[in-house]
């Protein structure tokens, strides 16, 4: 399966094919005075300093820039602080409120909240699945589920059939769409790892006591950058010839693939997941303009291979991808 997406064809496609959609919290929130200043939290559950979260953020604050908006930015990766977070966004008022929802059931009664009280909801990264029912308007981001089959497929042309899957947040419910999806197409046997990514170096030591007590495990996949250069580093040093790839990209991870380490990694775009977002909502706000409709927009994924790895690390070593 070969699922790059044209951000183009996105933008160009979804306002034409859902021109007239609308949702219940365009009353109050179409058309803005002229200079009146448009304002949108972002609320994820992605903690500061994380590598993935820091280009979501970057993303976020440019369109904010280049758009003349006012935008906020917090996280957290517990749902109950997450939550809370939430609810203080909605006390300001905001135009827009821009959620990752990694727990959804954790988050679902301040996302209510917020549509609840005419605030425009756009849902990015986690909780695809789950965004209309909460009454976002659309979510930005990719199947979690579809992004694994198509690792999964990856992984069985390069010929693996015993993989591990490293988990690195408990509770994530995108993590394990995304080892699910993988098992789905593999054709063999896929095995979830738990970690933290708090504690890289455990992690390592971790994988490599994996691939040390079973050498038959012939594919790992990470789902985060540091894991995947934590799983590098284990596989070397238990002389193992498993083939690894990984979920999202660095500017580490597109040095590992030239270098012939990671196989691929999917790319899920996460500066587009920060920066479609507040436009779409500066453009309700400024013009009525209601983008999705209840269907997701996806930003991937999309495969970074050694073909390709070059023309991305340009834009990794900027912070961008």
């Amino acid at each position: 399966m070969k699922l790059k997406i044209s951000l183009l064809a996105v933008l160009c496609v979804v306002p034409l094919a859902l021109a007239g959609c609308t949702t219940n919290t365009d009353a109050g929130k179409a058309g803005s005075a002229p200079g009146e200043k448009t304002t949108i939290a972002v609320v994820t559950h992605g903690t500061p300093g994380d590598s993935f979260w820091d280009v979501v953020k970057s993303g976020a604050e440019q369109a904010g820039e280049d758009l003349g908006a006012t935008v906020t930015y917090q996280g957290d990766g517990d749902p109950v602080k997450q939550s809370q977070l939430i609810e203080a966004a909605i006390a300001a008022k905001p135009d827009g409120l821009i959620v990752s929802m990694a727990n959804p059931d954790g988050v679902k009664s301040a996302v209510e909240k917020a549509v609840a009280a005419g605030i425009p909801v756009i849902t990015i990264n986690s909780g695809l699945e789950r965004s209309l029912e909460f009454g976002a308007q659309t979510h930005v981001g990719q199947s979690e589920f579809i992004a694994g089959q198509g690792a999964g497929e990856q992984l069985k042309k390069a010929e693996a059939r015993n993989v591990i899957c490293i988990i690195h947040e408990a509770g994530n419910s995108g993590l394990e769409e995304r080892c699910r999806g993988a098992a789905d197409t593999l054709g063999g046997t896929v095995s979830n790892v738990q970690v933290d990514v708090a504690n890289l170096a455990d992690a390592q030591n971790t994988i490599k006591s994996k691939l040390l007590a079973d050498p038959s495990i012939d594919g790992v996949l990470t789902l985060q950058t540091g894991v995947a250069v934590a799983a590098s580093q284990a596989i070397d040093e238990a002389k193992s010839n498993a083939t690894l790839a990984t979920f999202d990209v660095s500017a580490d991870v597109t040095r590992l693939i030239l270098a012939g380490k990671v196989l691929f990694a999917v790319d899920q775009q996460p500066y587009s997941q920060g920066y479609l977002p507040v436009m779409f909502l500066t453009l309700q706000k400024r013009n009525g303009d209601i983008v999705g409709g209840g269907l997701p927009v996806y930003s991937g994924p999309g495969f970074v291979t050694k073909e390709n790895a070059a023309q991305v690390a340009r834009f990794a070593e900027n912070g961008t991808r």
